[in-house]
């Protein structure tokens, strides 16, 4: 078999198109604000740091071959405008420097175009001189012949643009005329034919052959990646780590476990939590107050034991939408006997969730993430799921994408937990700022539309 050597320019695309985006800005800030701000010097570096640390936080320039021209257009979106924002900011901090809202409209439209032409332009110029030059493609093949294995063939065969070329199939447990060899032929296969990537279907190798493979791929300096095999699994971000010398494969640290992420999002969470209190609780509290125990004698607020971050126990505060009853680890049914009169309308508004904008106060329980189950949800659900406890790697939320996308209420079957861990998953895994804001607006949208799970 022949193969076409390949050219190799896929590292210098990131530092191309970091390098025009800055002098983008650059020339823009000296032909915009050259009057208007006394230190032009200054202020471009001021946005050259502003725009590292949005780009960092949204991973803007994690743009691969496979990447879809959508995700490219929304990390555009993102990008500029938290990055006007920033540049808006600093003149009202800035005494020698004039706010005119005309430049910044200038300014706006100018990057916003620029950026998204070049961005555009770099990601179909490489991908149209790939397919006709037949240029910087990736020789791969897969050990196993499964149907996930399959799939990932046929996807590398139809997107041709993704810049891929495959060769074959390696295993010893299926036979067809498209596994070219047992797993005893692939090493010496990859070195004659310049494989670049090797996948790898978990079910088909033992942990020797896969010790074994992991080192020859780092000394021949080949890509190795794996196949989820069952739908069990709703994601793989899989990393290498190293006890001594031998390499253990485990799940990748999200991005809200990188300390600056943290401080942001705790940053945020004080922020909104200190509006919520101040601006509505303060006075929905007396009047609610007031109502709730003119129904039902009792206390005004629920307060309730639930597992927070790394399965530590915190008091879970909610406004009392219940009768005094001995069943709290029940969750709530529709048509609940239990639930009052007042406690019905504060359900279906969600209004019997404001007093945890003090859990998020005092750190316990973030503006979105995971919501808390009751601790026998949380022991029973744990055992059965392998995926739940990655919930606790966060802080758990008052509102989640699992609640606005309709996975809210009562737990009648297994499936309703798949569901919802499902999307909690998502969230640990794929968070940005731009996806917390959604989340936050989709939830304002549902407490005045009404959600018919929310009893």
């Amino acid at each position: 078999m022949t193969v076409v050597q390949t050219g190799r320019y896929s590292k210098y695309i990131r530092p191309i198109s970091i390098l025009i985006d800055l002098i983008v800005i650059a020339i823009l800030s000296f032909f915009v604000f050259k009057e208007l701000v006394a230190n032009t010097l200054l202020f471009v570096f001021y946005q050259y740091l502003g725009w590292s640390l949005i780009a960092f936080s949204i991973k803007f320039y994690d743009v691969y071959r496979f990447t879809p021209p959508v995700v490219i257009a929304s990390k555009i979106f993102q990008q500029t405008i938290l990055f006007l924002l920033i540049v808006i900011a600093f003149f009202p901090f800035s005494k020698h420097a004039i706010f005119e809202q005309r430049a910044i409209a200038i300014f706006a439209f100018s990057i916003t175009v620029l950026i998204s032409i070049f961005k555009f332009l770099l990601f179909f110029y490489l991908k149209k001189y790939r397919i006709i030059t037949g240029s910087n493609y990736r020789n791969a093949i897969i050990i196993g012949f499964t149907p996930e294995a399959i799939r990932l063939k046929d996807l590398f065969e139809t997107r041709k643009d993704y810049g891929y070329r495959f060769l074959g199939f390696f295993s010893d447990k299926k036979e067809n005329q498209e596994v070219i060899g047992k797993l005893e032929d692939l090493k010496p296969f990859v070195l004659a034919n310049s494989v670049d990537e090797i996948y790898c279907s978990l079910h088909e190798v033992s942990n020797n052959y896969l010790k074994g493979l992991i080192d020859f791929a780092y000394e021949n300096n080949k890509g190795i990646k794996f196949i989820p095999d069952t739908k069990e699994i709703f994601s793989k971000n899989l990393k290498i780590d190293y006890y001594d010398l031998f390499p253990v494969l485990s799940l990748k640290q999200t991005i809200l476990n990188e300390p600056a992420i943290k401080i942001l999002k705790r940053f945020f969470d004080i922020l909104f939590s200190i509006v919520v209190i101040v601006f509505l609780l303060s006075w929905i509290y007396p009047l609610l107050g007031i109502l709730i125990k003119l129904e039902s004698k009792g206390p005004v607020f629920f307060k309730q034991g639930r597992p927070g971050i790394d399965e530590n126990e915190f008091i879970c505060y909610k406004f009392r939408s219940m009768k005094m009853n001995k069943t709290t680890e029940k969750e709530a049914s529709k048509d609940d006997p239990r639930v009052t009169a007042i406690g019905k309308f504060m359900r279906k508004t969600s209004i019997d969730e404001l007093p945890q904008f003090v859990n998020v106060l005092l750190g316990d329980m973030s503006v979105v993430g995971p919501r808390p189950h009751l601790w026998s949800q949380n022991k029973e659900y744990g055992k059965k799921l392998k995926k739940y406890i990655i919930r606790h790697s966060v802080k758990p939320g008052i509102t989640g994408l699992a609640q606005v996308s309709g996975f809210r209420g009562e737990i009648t079957t297994e499936r309703d937990m798949v569901n919802r861990i499902k999307f909690d998953v998502f969230y640990i895994e794929n968070w940005s700022l731009i996806l917390d804001l959604k989340i936050i607006s989709q939830t304002i949208i549902n407490i005045f539309k009404g959600d018919k799970k929310a009893y």
